[in-house]
């Protein structure tokens, strides 16, 4: 396809992208210094919730309210997002005693928080304000008041919100992750509300995919070769694990049958396994049961715990979950 503007013009692109940039990156520089002792309080408040945090904000400052609401909900701190239009005709039922609400506003005059600052007084709701003018009407009212460095809109004339915004989400995420560290949150928690997509795989653990009950191919160290192959077929893993007393001490894979081709019929499991076999727990990070397949080249690992076997992983049940 023929190029549709000349090199000047595109020039002239890349200087504005990286103006943009450059000005948005200078701003959050600003407000990493800024924080202080208004953004201590604030994490106490927080630590303190008994019910939600209810985040709200108009126009621009109310996606990215939204936006911080999910990321509070999704590590560990209950949230929500209220519009402050809304509030006023009935949504306000969504904020109680035991709340605190999280506002923000760049100009901290956004006449429709009104309502919403008038709630949290009557019913001592804690408010923490976010604005980017000193002074200004959500400070004063806000039980703590953080207020956003001075910083120039990313736009020459300054009037669209980018630098602002991205300060007040870049703000939202360090409030949520020091609560995150605070409260010790760990793969483990953040899995449970994150289940789907390619992140609820990575952080999957091996007995959500394992294979467990009839479906484990488990026989005994004296069962005859003929009954191990008839096994190893009617489970389809292409692999047996050889248990006494319950604990696994060994394996039978295709390997071991080709090494003991002839006269295998004649032979009985414990004459053919590979003792002392690698096996995970069930609580270990399906990602990381993966990587031992990929580095040891075998395709199954038994699942055990205090010698006993729960079930089978195979690598094709990681693939299917997404992983790899």
């Amino acid at each position: 396809m023929k190029p549709m503007t000349d090199q000047n013009t595109k020039d002239l692109w890349l200087k504005a992208g990286r103006r943009v940039i450059s000005r948005e990156a200078d701003a959050l520089a600003l407000l990493g210094a800024s924080l202080d002792g208004p953004f201590v309080q604030a994490i106490d408040i927080l630590l303190g919730v008994k019910g939600r945090v209810i985040v709200c904000g108009m126009g621009k400052s109310g996606h990215i309210a939204r936006k911080i609401a999910a990321t509070f909900a999704s590590t560990g701190t209950p949230a929500h997002f209220v519009h402050p239009a809304e509030a006023s005709h009935g949504d306000l039922g969504m904020m109680a005693q035991g709340d605190a609400a999280l506002l923000l506003s760049n100009s901290g005059e956004t006449p429709e928080l009104a309502d919403v600052i008038a709630h949290t007084k009557r019913f001592g709701i804690p408010l923490i304000g976010v604005a980017g003018k000193a002074g200004s009407t959500l400070l004063k009212q806000a039980d703590v008041g953080i207020l956003l460095p001075p910083a120039e809109e990313a736009c020459d004339k300054g009037i669209v919100p980018t630098t602002s915004t991205t300060m007040t989400l870049a703000l939202g995420d360090a409030l949520a992750i020091a609560l995150m560290e605070h409260r010790q949150f760990t793969p483990e928690n953040f899995r449970e509300f994150h289940p789907g997509g390619k992140l609820g795989a990575r952080l999957a653990k091996v007995r959500d995919l394992m294979h467990s009950g009839d479906q484990v191919p488990l026989i005994a160290p004296e069962t005859a070769m003929g009954e191990v192959l008839i096994s190893i077929s009617q489970k389809g893993f292409g692999v047996a694990g050889v248990v006494h007393n319950g604990a696994l001490i060994g394996v039978i894979t295709d390997g071991d049958l080709r090494r003991h081709m002839q006269g295998l019929l004649d032979m009985t499991a414990d004459q053919v396994m590979t003792k002392n076999p690698k096996s995970i727990l069930p609580d270990v990070l399906a990602e990381e049961a993966l990587s031992i397949m990929n580095r040891r080249k075998i395709t199954t690992l038994f699942v055990a715990e205090d010698s006993r076997v729960l079930g089978i992983l195979h690598i094709h049940d990681c693939l299917r979950a997404g992983l790899g």
